[in-house]
């Protein structure tokens, strides 16, 4: 099973993170895509996925760092997409809901990031969050230049799901749908996610499934964790795990190229 969302340049991982890695692989782990928030941690992530044989990395600036994007930012993006570690563009989009940079500058970032995407010819990892028309409205006239898209860490409702999908796009499920709170409008629209747009993720170091038991001493996420999730979204879903597992990798190859 693989991981398409780990943060692992966070500081949370600074003190074990060969360990962290250690564990999702004895847990049944095949593989991990590491997430660039911005050009630092960009590059940070393509020398991490070098270092671990198990991991590939994307390049991008996050909307809450657009504010950051200027013509040397996307020279230096360009430069990692031509890396072997590095398989998408992003993590790039809108989030109105913060607004840490202006939604001007999240607009002008995000159409640069599908213009580089669509001009190499990679998919776009994608973060969308209170800002679904607008989202799709700058995302609409690149749709048939790219090779692929996934909108990651998913928690909108069914109307968005399906019209991410009637685009074709993927759609990244983490373990906020482990929340008895805030994760059942979530849980309720699984069975309407199509298995071949479906990917599975944990965002960690973010994202502690709720109802792991026993409940860890930390609440640091790890993608060790990962099978707890795939576990209960085949339960949701009506599936059997392992042909989840199966579908899901497939699909990770299919999008981002990647031979597990």
């Amino acid at each position: 099973m693989f991981d398409i969302g780990v943060n692992l340049t966070s500081s949370q991982f600074s003190r074990d993170r060969d360990e962290v890695v250690a564990r999702a692989l004895a847990a049944g782990v095949n593989g991990m895509l590491l997430t660039g928030t911005n050009l630092h941690e960009s590059q940070q992530a393509q020398r991490l996925a070098q270092h671990y044989p198990q991991c590939w990395s994307t390049a991008g600036v996050h909307p809450h760092d657009s504010s950051q994007w200027q013509p040397s930012t996307e020279e230096a993006i360009v430069a990692l997409a031509a890396l072997p570690e590095v398989v998408a563009i992003g993590e790039c989009g809108l989030d109105f809901n913060r607004n840490f940079s202006t939604p001007e500058e999240q607009e002008r970032a995000f159409d640069a990031q599908l213009r580089i995407a669509a001009e190499l010819q990679m998919p776009v990892f994608m973060h969308c969050r209170d800002a679904h028309t607008r989202f799709l409205a700058l995302l609409d006239p690149w749709l048939d230049k790219l090779p692929g898209a996934v909108l990651h860490c998913f928690t909108g409702t069914r109307q968005e799901m399906q019209a991410c999908i009637d685009r074709g796009l993927y759609i990244g499920i983490t373990g906020w749908v482990c929340d008895e709170r805030r994760g059942l409008a979530l849980r309720e629209i699984l069975p309407f996610i199509p298995a071949d747009k479906l990917l599975i993720e944990t965002d960690a170091p973010y994202l502690l499934p709720r109802d792991l038991s026993p409940k860890p001493a930390s609440r640091r996420n790890e993608p060790a964790h990962l099978p707890h999730i795939f576990a209960r979204i085949a339960h949701w879903r009506g599936d059997d795990p392992q042909w989840l597992v199966a579908a899901t990798d497939t699909n990770v190859r299919t999008l981002f190229g990647i031979a597990l």
